[in-house]
């Protein structure tokens, strides 16, 4: 540990106005903050060389930024926008691929009970901001998690080489939006939901028996995701306004003490 140079100030400090001082009839001198000299030069050398040698043994002042859980919420909510964009054009080529009647713009079909097995964001939404953050942050991960292993799938069946890489570069994205969702759970302490969505699909499950109840199917698929990206939208706008973004903190790490 380096030796502490102590810094003097010129004079006493001044008694309160109009009390003067009855110690001592001299008079009473200026404050100043140093009093330097035109022949201190080699003094203050003196001491700026007995500083720099002794900076290894003074506490490091360090400032870090530390990543909070606004800051990554944040990123979820940005994400979960950008994949909102993202379907809407995947889902356009998608549907004319499947052709009439998947590509009209009224078609509606009733759900079928094949498309069970795809999670459903059709929840009442009153009972669904009923329920906690870290519930309804935990269905998100189950519902995409699920949802992602269904359109790796689809993935594999697109007839052409422009629908595959679409449908990669969503799977990639959706599979951040997955980690993210993870990331969120975890900065505010929620642990990460052990089963999934819903019961997983028994092996050798039977393929849809025709090939217009695989396209249902399939556009069951997109419009629950399309459901969910665009609720869980919302919910991350919501909880970002709930949690205080990230601060900058600044620690001091003794060194040489």
């Amino acid at each position: 540990m380096g030796a502490v140079v102590p810094l003097r100030c010129a004079g006493s400090l001044p008694a309160s106005p109009g009390t003067p001082n009855r110690s001592s009839n001299l008079p009473i001198p200026r404050l100043s903050r140093m009093e330097l000299r035109a022949g201190d030069s080699w003094g203050i050398f003196t001491f700026l060389c007995a500083a720099l040698c002794n900076l290894p043994a003074l506490p490091a002042l360090n400032c870090t930024e530390e990543l909070g859980a606004g800051q990554s919420i944040q990123k979820t909510y940005d994400l979960t926008r950008y994949l909102e964009h993202q379907l809407r054009t995947l889902a356009g080529t998608y549907l004319n691929y499947l052709g009439p009647p998947f590509n009209e713009p009224d078609f509606n079909p009733p759900r079928l009970a094949r498309a069970e097995r795809v999670p459903s964001a059709t929840v009442d939404l009153d009972l669904w901001r009923g329920l906690t953050d870290n519930a309804r942050l935990a269905a998100n991960y189950r519902a995409y998690s699920r949802l992602l292993c269904y359109l790796r799938a689809l993935d594999g069946q697109a007839g052409t080489a422009e629908l595959r890489h679409r449908l990669g570069h969503f799977c990639s994205s959706l599979q951040g939006l997955v980690l993210s969702i993870a990331g969120v759970m975890s900065s505010l302490g929620y642990p990460l939901p052990a089963g999934p969505a819903g019961p997983p699909a028994p092996p050798g499950t039977p393929v849809a028996p025709n090939d217009f109840l695989k396209k249902m199917d399939d556009f069951w698929l997109l419009k629950e995701l399309q459901t969910w990206l665009w609720r869980s939208a919302k919910d991350f706008n919501r909880l970002k306004k709930k949690v205080p973004p990230a601060v900058v903190t600044l620690r001091l790490e003794a060194r040489g003490f």
